[in-house]
């Protein structure tokens, strides 16, 4: 296994006493050297001990299988046998991993249970809360969790986004951070506004004179409502005015002017029954009627002597509307419509655009001052983000350079450099970078380059002893983090581990008696035979059984009086 630290992040909301009890039960079966095992992880300091080769770097493997890593049939132990892991996690006020199993269709049941499973033919598959997930969903689960919980790690221990968090925590910027941040997002929101606002005027510019063109046109016509549909009607009716006056002409004729005209025809007849109307009543009604048609018709008459008066052929007037009808027509067809209130409606969406095109300065030239103010508020909170960090920076390099000495790096430095740049970003105006030097070789590089894996371990150890009163952090898996330390070096390793778990779960493997004493809780993982065969097994040591497998990592299998004693005063200490 490699000699790293594993930081994983199924942490959540601290408990009233700022320890999160994280990682509640792991199960492994059948997984590399592991037959069955359970493990119950407490609060504060967990630490393994163990047997050489008797599993206990296997179990950050198994954990790696729960946050998504890629297994395959080599992890099993027994090939026809099916391979389990399963960690249990409390959901206690963690929100987004609520969300998740809801927006998930998953079971929430106030706890959150992870399973992988690896058949004997290499398939795997994943369980959320016993519900069959994809790998891609485990990985998003844990994912969120990281994101909520500020996962720190070793990998992150050179990127700049973990170094940047490590100032600003101890520089106490969380504040104004949270207020810079919400000044750059208006800010980045009205200049892409005003980018789009200033393209705008571009595509308007480029149409205006069309639109312009296209208006004018429509104004020079001025139609009305409904015009070039009355005017065919009229056109209609003069086409056919002279067929009309004719017509008209031969009904006056009909009524009052022929050799027999209706009217007189009609007068005789109610002169002729208007004696005998005293002997019959019916008599009498005809005859009224007559007279009523009689007056009826002199008004009809009246009526169509004026109108033929009035009509005539006018061939003037007919190219007029024709001509007005001719340009309607054509218009209507320009622009793909059929009537004139569509015109009318055209030019109306025409002032508009060519009023926005004029309206459109104005919105360019305020939003303009709304993203220059926002950048001078930006750039304010953003010096003094700069300057907090600025006082920081010679603090950070002292305080880890002298616990990188207190852990057995007494020639290790570590070198913070903070550049002010012109440019905004979304966290102020500064990049941030960690270089490290090893052998005081004053030849300072990026941390990957130039640590090794227990300096890596001991290098984050110490600048999570820094930050972790400022800032939540999430369960610590330390893997050997004592390689190629011992003596006062690991007793000061471990004086900072416990004091650090005071805030956070940690758990940590280690060969290291001066680390071991130092638990909370002690995990002993051990070979047993059982039968015909060799099976790993891990437990819980109490106060003496701690005491006699310190004092055996201090003086061998069969350790003496002196060892007890030293184990007990470190076990004290």
């Amino acid at each position: 296994m490699r000699k790293a630290i594993f930081f994983l992040a199924f942490c959540y909301k601290f408990a009233a006493d700022k320890r999160t009890k994280v990682i509640t039960q792991l199960h492994i079966i059948n997984y590399a050297i592991i037959d069955e095992v359970d493990v119950a992880f407490q609060k504060g300091l967990n630490i393994i001990t163990g047997e050489t080769g008797a599993g206990k770097s296997i179990l950050m493997g198994a954990l790696g299988l729960i946050l998504g890593a890629r297994a395959d049939t080599s992890t099993l132990k027994y090939s026809d046998k099916k391979c389990v892991v399963e960690a249990v996690f409390s959901l206690k006020k963690n929100a987004s991993a609520i969300d998740f199993l809801l927006n998930n269709d998953l079971d929430n049941e106030g706890e959150l249970i992870v399973r992988r499973e690896i058949a004997a033919n290499g398939k795997s598959r994943a369980f959320v809360n016993d519900t069959p997930v994809t790998l891609q969903q485990l990985r998003e689960l844990a994912s969120l969790l990281v994101d909520l919980h500020q996962q720190f790690d070793t990998l992150q221990l050179g990127d700049s986004d973990f170094q940047r968090k490590v100032v600003d925590a101890l520089a106490g910027n969380e504040h104004l951070l949270s207020s810079y941040q919400s000044i750059y997002k208006q800010w980045l929101s009205a200049k892409d506004n005003l980018q789009k606002l200033q393209s705008k005027k571009i595509e308007f510019n480029k149409e205006a004179d069309f639109f312009q063109y296209q208006y004018d046109e429509l104004s020079e016509q001025n139609f009305k409502e409904n015009e070039l549909e009355d005017l065919d009607e009229e056109l209609q009716l003069l086409s056919n005015s002279e067929e009309i006056k004719l017509a008209l002409t031969q009904a006056s004729f009909a009524l009052q002017d022929s050799e027999e005209p209706v009217l007189q025809a009609i007068k005789q007849v109610i002169a002729k029954l208007d004696s005998f109307q005293k002997f019959h009543q019916q008599i009498a009604e005809i005859v009224g009627r007559l007279k009523s048609t009689q007056i009826e018709l002199q008004d009809i008459a009246q009526d169509i002597e004026g109108l033929n008066n009035e009509f005539g052929f006018d061939e003037q007037r007919m190219q007029v509307i024709n001509d007005r009808i001719d340009m309607g027509y054509k218009l209507l067809k320009k622009h793909g419509i059929s009537t004139t209130n569509e015109l009318i409606q055209l030019k109306k969406e025409l002032a508009t655009k060519l009023e926005a095109s004029l309206n459109i300065d104005e919105q360019i030239e305020s939003l303009g001052k709304q993203v220059n103010d926002l950048l001078s508020q930006a750039f304010e909170i953003a010096k003094k983000i700069d300057a907090s960090r600025q006082q920081q920076k010679q603090k950070i390099q002292n305080s880890v350079t002298d616990k990188l000495t207190q852990v057995g790096m007494p020639n290790a430095r570590l070198q913070v450099n903070i550049f002010t740049e012109k440019e905004l970003n979304f966290y102020g105006i500064n990049q941030i970078e960690f270089l490290f030097d090893a052998n005081k070789s004053n030849r300072f590089e990026p941390i990957r380059k130039v640590a090794s894996g227990g300096e890596l371990s001991r290098l984050m150890l110490c600048i999570k002893s820094l930050v972790a009163e400022n800032i939540e952090l999430p369960t610590l898996i330390f893997d050997e983090i004592d390689s190629g330390i011992s003596g006062e070096a690991a007793k000061q390793v471990g004086i900072i581990m416990k004091a650090l778990s005071a805030n956070i779960q940690i758990i940590a493997i280690t060969h290291q008696p001066q680390i071991a004493a130092k638990a909370h809780t002690h995990f002993y993982v051990y070979k047993e035979e059982v039968g015909d065969k060799i099976k790993t097994n891990i437990r819980v040591l109490d106060e003496v059984k701690r005491m006699h497998t310190i004092a055996q990592m201090l003086g061998g299998e069969k350790p003496s009086a002196a060892a007890l004693q030293s184990a007990k005063e470190m076990m004290e200490g």
